[in-house]
């Protein structure tokens, strides 16, 4: 008699995987505020707008992932904090257009379901979601052996803000003389880390995982506290491209930033990381943040207020350079 197959013999848990989707659903309802719907049956997971006091709303969205951040996480067995990781760099994202986010979604992909990790995973996204006011309204767990090794994971996030049309912040009105203003990173945040993993040995990744592995920071609730009070006229979130492309995306053309170096401190793990892989600053300088996490534009007259309302939300700030004219470069340091 042939031997029965089944999909758990494949390699693929159901039950195991419901199992795992209903403790996501009880945690997820820490999120749950004005807008969650739930609706027994459905297929998609649903948001009621009709809250929303917009005249003219915009939805802003954007997608990404973890990248090789995980890879030390599985090193050093902690997976608390990736998920905050996973929020921040699309909540991060949106709130660059000055929107509000609304909602989020996760998908996790293993090669086996591992339910502390996957629940450990689930913590911090709910705490990323809480850190930045939305709501965790779905996602998927994929279980996949022949595609992923036993122990390994990948994660990836969607969010969906809303904006008022007329507020929209797109850097078109940066002016020269305009001031920079930077917001301190936690650290790496989640960027870099495949150059990281060459400059540094498997032993020293796992001596300083407890740096590398500090999640990224969720700046949605100070800056948009700052939105009701500033008129900001550029914002960026310094991520993979870091001053070279991401800081400089807001800029009009003609207009350059003029970066004065030593005016932030620059955490000790990035020059660790120059020295063992032996990097070029400008090297550095294209793949990390170097201690800025999000950047400000704003005009000269609005500095202090800018400081003033961060400050009151506990959020460090420091005028990092300014806006100058130069056709040819879209950022230099001095």
């Amino acid at each position: 008699m042939a031997r029965q197959l089944t999909y758990k013999k494949a390699g693929v848990d159901i039950g195991k995987a419901n199992r795992f989707v209903g403790a996501v659903k009880r945690m997820a309802e820490a999120t749950a505020g004005r807008g969650a719907m739930e609706r027994p049956g459905s297929f998609g997971a649903l948001f009621d707008l009709g809250f929303l006091k917009y005249k003219n709303p915009v939805l802003v969205s954007s997608t990404d992932g973890v990248g090789t951040k995980l890879l030390i996480a599985n090193l050093a067995g902690k997976h608390d904090t990736v998920g905050i990781d996973l929020v921040a760099m699309n909540v991060n994202d949106v709130l660059c257009t000055g929107a509000r986010p609304l909602f989020f979604l996760d998908y996790i992909a293993a090669g086996t379901i591992d339910l502390k990790v996957m629940k450990d995973v689930m913590k911090g996204i709910v705490a990323g979601c809480r850190m930045a006011g939305c709501a965790l309204v779905g996602g998927e767990t994929a279980e996949m052996p022949d595609m992923y090794k036993a122990k390994d994971y990948d994660l990836a996030g969607f969010t969906v803000g809303v904006a008022e049309k007329g507020r929209l912040v797109d850097g078109s009105g940066i002016k020269c003389n305009d001031v920079l203003i930077g917001l301190p990173s936690s650290g790496l945040h989640s960027n870099g880390y495949s150059l990281v993993r060459r400059a540094l040995s498997p032993k020293e990744q796992k001596q300083y995982a407890g740096v590398l592995l500090k999640p990224t920071c969720i700046y949605v609730k100070p800056v948009l506290a700052l939105l009701e009070k500033i008129q900001v006229r550029g914002m960026a979130h310094l991520t993979g491209g870091a001053w070279y492309e991401k800081l400089t995306k807001v800029l009009p053309p003609g207009l350059c930033f003029c970066v004065k170096k030593g005016s932030w401190p620059i955490p000790r793990i990035f020059g660790l990381i120059q020295d063992k892989g032996h990097i070029p600053e400008h090297e550095m300088y294209r793949t990390f943040n170097m201690g800025i996490g999000f950047a400000l534009v704003v005009a000269p007259e609005d500095v202090d207020g800018t400081h003033a309302v961060l400050r009151a939300h506990k959020t460090e700030s420091f005028v990092i350079g300014e806006v100058v004219r130069d056709a040819k470069h879209k950022v230099v340091f001095v």
